[in-house]
């Protein structure tokens, strides 16, 4: 990682009467324990990472001794990061990583999830005050994304290596109590020498309470976020408490289109970050399938009409204007728009299976696509024309599919243990992005909001999937296409509780 010089002197240098000042999301940052160094703790918003230094003999035994950026807390939460440390080690069970504290004391009960400079990763924890330290080691090593979540007195730590899915750890019955401290730290594991971590893409998430499922109504709290293809670094760029979904990238690569959860869309500026409502017309009830034409021109929607059936799709102009009904019936959910502007793809309902068709862009007749068994969904042409990928449970879970525009030759495009929608091919026509859903946590042929999910890339030309991001969504975050025009970043909707 790399840093500035100005930088690296200004993070360094940070004064401790700042230390009870907020510092990004966090209330305060404080030195934990008695023999410790003076450490410091810096936010960049330009970033959006923090840098913290820390001393102190250990996180260990039956005390501690370190730096700690925290937040007071009630309830359930998930805290997440990218950490790695600054320099070369003087000690190689250095730590970095997040945790739950019931107090400040250095004897304090608590959960940490860590990562050691030798690479050895481990969920660690003490029972009570002045109790000795216990500790699961991961099968994972040299870990540098890691999440801890608490559910009641559950602790559950994920860990991986940035591309890699979560190896997942959990303790329970650790009673810290309803008030807590979580954050993140860094320990030297010597207290004469200062050690320097650096966190990414933190995220303090305060999940849905209940289990959210297909008719879960969408109204936790919203991040809009866009990620960085090249390196993973993702930036929040507008939050609100409430449900808005589906970003789409404008041709221009000047705004952003979504909609909320009472069915408007917004035109989202990025230069000024206002969102200003889309004249619709009647059509006001729309959901998550819009798609934006080639030639940046339409907008085509997805609306509810109780009276046709459900989901019905329109036109109108991107800028707004009068609506034009293009399906005759519902429920048809729009995923694509053909390249020359003639043709919509979508998923329908019709006499109880859920299949790809196609239709006019003006209106007309539609023609089916996919005839197997279950569902077939998201449906959405390549930048050059050749092929329509879309996902399918015809496997036994749901996988990326792809078949010609006239629904021939299908093939597979992934197989793996998750359950897989929604594949964004980049204008570019290099890549292949998607969202995924935990086996564990969602049944292939549903995707509802507030799980565990995963954004990842693949080359267009095939080979393995990555991960790309790591968050809490599923639903809304990335049903339709998302890519900026340069293809070097792609537009998701992360979920939490937001403000009171």
């Amino acid at each position: 990682m790399k840093y500035c010089f100005a930088i690296l002197m200004m993070l360094f240098s940070a004064s401790l009467n700042a230390q009870q000042n907020s510092i990004g999301i966090f209330d305060a940052h404080s030195d934990v324990g008695t023999d410790v160094k003076p450490g410091s703790a810096s936010y960049i918003p330009e970033t959006g990472q923090y840098v913290i230094s820390g001393s102190g003999y250990n996180v260990w035994a039956d005390h501690d001794e370190f730096q700690y950026v925290w937040k007071k807390m009630k309830g359930d939460f998930m805290l997440s990061t990218r950490a790695e440390f600054l320099g070369s080690w003087v000690n190689y069970h250095r730590k970095v990583g997040i945790m739950v504290r019931k107090s400040l004391d250095g004897n304090s009960p608590h959960v940490n999830a860590v990562e050691h400079g030798d690479g050895l990763t481990s969920l660690q924890f003490r029972r009570t005050a002045g109790a000795q330290t216990e500790e699961i080691k991961s099968k994972l090593t040299k870990a540098n994304i890691l999440e801890l979540e608490r559910r009641g007195n559950v602790y559950i730590m994920r860990a991986a290596i940035y591309g890699q899915p979560f190896i997942t750890d959990t303790i329970a019955n650790i009673d810290l109590g309803d008030d807590v401290y979580v954050g993140l730290f860094v320990g030297s594991h010597n207290p004469d020498v200062i050690e320097t971590g650096v966190f990414s893409n933190v995220r303090l998430t305060v999940p849905f309470d209940g289990v959210a499922d297909q008719t879960t109504q969408m109204k936790l709290g919203s991040h809009l976020e866009l990620l960085e293809i090249a390196s993973g670094k993702r930036d929040i760029i507008y939050s609100v408490p409430y449900s808005i979904q589906a970003p789409n990238w404008a041709v221009d690569g000047q705004h952003l289109i979504f909609n909320d959860y009472k069915g408007i869309m917004y035109n989202f500026d990025l230069a000024t970050k206002i969102p200003t409502p889309i004249n619709t017309g009647s059509i006001t009830n729309n959901n998550n399938d819009h798609v934006i034409s080639f030639d940046g021109k339409m907008l085509g929607l997805s609306s509810n009409v109780r009276s046709l059936g459900g989901s019905i799709i329109y036109t109108v102009p991107v800028d707004g204007g009068i609506p034009k009904q293009i399906t005759p019936r519902g429920p048809s959910y729009l995923h694509g728009w053909s390249p020359d502007g003639k043709s919509l793809v979508f998923c329908g309902e019709r006499n109880g299976e859920f299949d790809v068709y196609k239709i006019p862009s003006v209106g007309g007749r539609e023609v089916r696509l996919t005839n197997s068994k279950g569902l077939d969904d998201g449906p959405e042409y390549t930048p050059d024309g050749k092929y329509i990928y879309f996902n399918s449970v015809r496997s036994g879970s749901m996988q990326i599919w792809r078949m010609k525009p006239d629904g021939s030759d299908p093939e597979q495009v992934t197989n793996d243990e998750f359950n897989n929608w929604f594949a964004h091919i980049s204008p570019d026509g290099k890549w292949i992005v998607f969202i995924s859903f935990l086996k564990e946590e969602v049944q292939p042929g549903i995707h509802p909001p507030y799980k565990h999910v995963y954004l990842r890339l693949m080359p267009f030309s095939g080979g393995p999937a990555k991960v790309i991001a790591y968050f809490y969504g599923g639903q809304g975050s990335i049903n339709t296409p998302s890519w900026s025009p340069d293809s070097k970043r792609v537009a998701f909707i992360s979920n939490s509780v937001i403000g009171n």
